[in-house]
C-alpha cells in the first residue's frame, strides 16, 4: 500500500512539473504577444484564462502533496 502511495505521489509530481513548464511557457508567450503590434486581444484573453486555470490546478496539486499545517 505504501508504494501505492509513493507511485501516485510521483505521479502528482510529474503532472505538477508539466503543468509549471506550460504555465511558464505561456507566460513567454502571452510576453511576446503583448509586443507585438496590434496584438490579438482575444487571443491574449484566452491565453491568460488559460494560465489563470493552470495556477489554479497547480495549487490543488501542490496541496495534495504538501501536508496540511493546523495553525
Amino acid at each position: 500500500m505504501n508504494d501505492s502511495n509513493d507511485d501516485n505521489q510521483h505521479q502528482i509530481i510529474a503532472q505538477l512539473h508539466q503543468l509549471e513548464s506550460e504555465h511558464r511557457d505561456l507566460d513567454d508567450v502571452i510576453g511576446r504577444l503583448g509586443d507585438d503590434k496590434p496584438f490579438d486581444q482575444l487571443k491574449l484573453q484566452r491565453l491568460k484564462k488559460r494560465k489563470l486555470a493552470l495556477k489554479d490546478e497547480i495549487t490543488k496539486l501542490r496541496s495534495r502533496i504538501l501536508p496540511d499545517i493546523i495553525a
